[in-house]
């Protein structure tokens, strides 16, 4: 895809430093309810940080972004997946050192989910529902993209 989103074409970092960056991928993934249709979020629940966020980890050396993004989906949730629509890019700092995380939309396929040490808990939830589960608010403005990709897609 080569939908830019709204941090990328701003140019640069929100927390511009002369050290790289950690390079970081993951995906918003959805899927349709297998109860009545309606569109759910899948958060993933991260124990070390006790948090909550869409599936992201970092890219290994050389590893393309989007490749990335679909590989911590499946290691994260279980799951693979669809890619969508390019989402934002977001840089922030994590652990003081700045970190470029690119997204895309990301439909659900099949596979399931087992705990690990890594992630030991997912929810499916629907788009409001998620928005308040989230624990940063850089991830609320993701739910937000989907909603409008998937609008227009």
């Amino acid at each position: 895809m080569t939908g830019r989103g709204p941090e990328e074409a701003r140019g640069a970092p929100v927390h511009p430093t002369s050290e790289e960056p950690v390079l970081a991928a993951g995906c918003v993934l959805w899927r349709r309810s297998p109860f009545d249709g309606a569109l759910e979020l899948c958060l993933v629940h991260r124990p070390k940080y006790d948090d909550w966020s869409h599936p992201k980890g970092k890219l290994k050396a050389g590893e393309d972004a989007l490749a990335g993004a679909l590989r911590e989906v499946e290691e994260e949730t279980g799951r693979r997946c669809a890619p969508g629509p390019r989402l934002s890019t977001q840089y922030y700092l994590a652990n003081d050192r700045p970190k470029q995380v690119s997204y895309w939309a990301a439909e659900a396929a099949d596979g399931s989910f087992e705990p690990n040490r890594e992630v030991d808990r997912v929810l499916w939830l629907p788009p409001t529902a998620a928005r308040h589960r989230l624990t940063q608010p850089r991830d609320k403005v993701l739910v937000d993209e989907l909603l409008a990709a998937l609008r227009h897609a």
